[in-house]
């Protein structure tokens, strides 16, 4: 090959890989949305499916939990599994475990026979999220990387506000089995684009080897670096937070400020918007900014947001107050993770897998742990809801200032 030919393959070679990265990034963000579906989507029909399971009103909302117990898990087995055999087989086996148990879920028979297949529904499905964050880290450096979680965030956060109104639309025509078949129908989609267009992104010369001692070697190195703690930590606090604004806000605005559903529907519409942008404009303000100081820029957004929501809740009780807050949450949210999750990786393609794992696992518990708070002191009174988001952010901000912002940034 001559020297003119090897240059302009060299030439050719960063803009086929931009268009293989544009389409992987849009195949796995579909990955993004079983998360969000599996828990928001069949809301609407949990009073119908604790009657029709003969099962309590405790009984049905377990099967929630079951399934974002196994979304957590299910990212800390994936995770170091992707970074042995590579990100398609294991992605592959859990898409296909997720659909035979969206159908085993359409198929209960008893409350006990769903809440087990929601575990393993969420065990599956967990392997679709850390693997979708680790493929970003393979293909991607820099601010691209960046750009890559932020079109991820944005998809995800949609999902998760779009789909209890989807929910209630289609509540109005399908049983809740019928909710499983659409998650079934959407696993049996993925699953075959996948198979089809999704080559491993992980070379066999960057595989790691060792079984359990490589991944607690792995383990203890991610606990000794400062930068990745405090991401991780900060990170995992804002979704704290933005877990207990999706929690309170249907009672806040239903509740207190008697909405209709559908004004409801309007409302949250304007912060799926919100989010969107916002998440969009996180990745491209990085790129001219870094990765700190958007993710500084969120996390005020998220104190302003929760400090706007506190007003109302004390002194000034306002429809458009509470709305505004809820948009600067929505959107702080979705500018602080693209470079949190970035900065939690950059020091790690060797183990990105078992560092994408944990990150996404603290972040889910964070968030089962804030939810419930929301509504500690009943529906009438945005109170729990405005603390935890000020508690929360306000810890975020503490870990972000003590570990992330003076920690040098690893070198080339």
């Amino acid at each position: 090959m001559s020297a003119t030919s090897r240059t302009a393959r060299a030439q050719r070679q960063p803009s086929r890989r931009r268009e293989s990265g544009a389409w992987i990034a849009m195949v796995l963000g579909a990955l993004t949305v079983f998360g969000p579906l599996s828990m928001d989507l069949y809301l609407p029909v949990l009073p119908s499916l604790a009657i029709d399971l003969d099962g309590t009103t405790s009984s049905a909302q377990l099967t929630m939990t079951a399934c974002l117990i196994g979304l957590a898990a299910g990212q800390v087995v994936a995770g170091p599994l992707s970074d042995r055999f590579g990100r398609r087989t294991p992605l592959l086996v859990g898409l296909v475990v997720y659909t035979i148990a969206s159908a085993l879920c359409a198929l209960s028979p008893t409350i006990e026979v769903l809440v087990g297949a929601r575990v393993l529904q969420g065990l599956a499905g967990g392997a679709g999220l850390v693997i979708a964050q680790t493929v970003g880290r393979d293909i991607y450096e820099g601010a691209r990387l960046t750009r890559y979680y932020a079109r991820i965030i944005v998809i995800s956060g949609l999902a998760a506000i779009v789909a209890p109104v989807l929910g209630g639309f289609l509540a109005e025509h399908l049983s809740w089995r019928g909710f499983f078949v659409i998650l079934t129908a959407v696993g049996v989609l993925v699953t075959a684009a996948i198979a089809v267009s999704f080559p491993d992104t992980l070379p066999r010369d960057r595989r790691t080897s060792g079984g359990l001692r490589r991944i607690r070697e792995q383990l203890g190195v991610l606990a000794r670096d400062r930068l990745y703690v405090g991401a991780t930590v900060s990170s995992s606090l804002t979704s704290a937070a933005y877990f207990a604004y999706l929690a309170g806000a249907p009672f806040i605005l239903q509740g207190i400020y008697g909405l209709a559903p559908s004004t409801f529907a309007l409302v949250f519409g304007l912060n799926a918007a919100a989010f969107a942008v916002a998440g969009f404009s996180a990745g491209r303000l990085a790129e001219r900014a870094g990765d700190r100081a958007v993710f500084a820029v969120g996390l005020a957004i998220m104190i302003a947001g929760g400090a706007a929501l506190l007003v109302t809740a004390l002194w000034l009780p306002s429809l458009p107050l509470t709305i505004t807050a809820f948009v600067l949450i929505a959107a702080g949210a979705a500018v602080v993770s693209p470079p949190a999750t970035t900065l939690a990786l950059v020091d790690y393609p060797h183990f990105a897998g078992t560092a994408s794992s944990i990150l996404g696992m603290t972040r889910f518990a964070a968030g089962a742990a804030a939810a419930p708070l929301a509504g500690v002191l009943g529906p009438e009174t945005a109170m729990p809801t405005a603390v935890v988001v000020l508690v929360a952010t306000a810890a975020g901000t503490a870990a972000y200032g003590a570990l992330v912002r003076r920690t040098p940034l690893p070198g080339p």
